[in-house]
């Protein structure tokens, strides 16, 4: 189970070290989530949990005449995002934690999100948050996992691994918090309209000559994998890594590894208004 605290530290320092990996994990998702923006207004844009800032980028690219702003809570992915954004004049990136964030030029009137939502730990007030420091009717536009069971590069990996305990937690942060869309509408306090896409695509975890290798390193840095290898004792570890390339091979096909994935596209209004 992943947490903020988790991003503040390690987990955000291997994020910002891969993030030309985990960029490609998302490349067949990106352009979906980037052609729902595109239909929305918006010109004070916030991207929730910008990561390194491939979302943010590309949002600012593409409306010059916005200002455009990537949060995150992790030094190092904004340390990264600001490194690839280089003089690009109506972009900036804060290090925060948006569930209590204020956006300094102004009311959002747009956010965007490419799975950076699902790690508040008390989601209900952090969007009542958002909500109530927007413009009205202002619009929210984010992707998330669905079910574990739909992505089978998690199920896989989670095969691999001895049974983890899960904490009980009204509001259990991580990957897969966001599945469910009863609980995503509990979570979002503040906002209507809500909206459910459904989107599959291919998860890229390797590719080219070496996509095994390619792969590989994905899952030796990032993810539970990662920190199995980091936490298992020597015996184990030597077998669940053995298992894992076994795994990695049985999806390398046409010079690439790739993995059946799910994920909501969701859209929602801001509740707030002036009155």
């Amino acid at each position: 189970m992943t947490n903020i605290a988790d991003w503040e530290g390690g987990v955000g320092r291997n994020w910002a070290a891969q993030w030309r990996r985990t960029d490609a994990t998302f490349a067949q998702l990106t352009p979906r989530l980037l052609n729902a923006i595109a239909a929305e207004p918006g010109r004070r844009v916030v991207d929730i949990g910008c990561g390194a800032g491939e979302v943010s980028l590309a949002v600012a690219r593409a409306r010059p005449q916005a200002q455009v702003i990537g949060v995150d809570v992790s030094p190092d992915l904004v340390d990264a995002a600001r490194g690839r954004a280089g003089a690009l004049p109506n972009l900036s990136f804060e290090l925060a934690d948006a569930s209590s964030w204020t956006s300094p030029q102004g009311a959002p009137d747009l956010y965007v999100s490419r799975h950076g939502v699902m790690f508040f730990p008390d989601p209900p007030a952090a969007f009542a948050h958002l909500a109530s420091v927007a413009a009205p009717d202002a619009r929210l536009v984010f992707t998330c996992f669905r079910a574990a069971k739909e992505n089978a590069w998690a199920t896989g990996i989670a095969n691999l691994l001895p049974p983890a305990e899960v904490p009980s937690l009204p509001f259990p942060p991580g990957p897969f918090a966001f599945a469910d869309p009863e609980h995503v509408r509990r979570c979002l306090k503040g906002w209507r309209d809500l909206a459910f896409t459904p989107v599959d695509f291919a998860y890229v975890a390797g590719e080219g000559e070496h996509a095994v290798a390619e792969a590989m390193a994905l899952f030796q840095r990032i993810g539970p994998s990662a920190f199995a290898l980091r936490t298992l004792p020597e015996a184990e570890r030597a077998t669940f890594e053995k298992r894992l390339l076994e795994f990695v091979e049985a999806h390398h096909q046409g010079g690439q590894v790739t993995f059946p994935a799910a994920a909501w596209l969701i859209t929602a209004t801001s509740d707030h208004d002036d009155g």
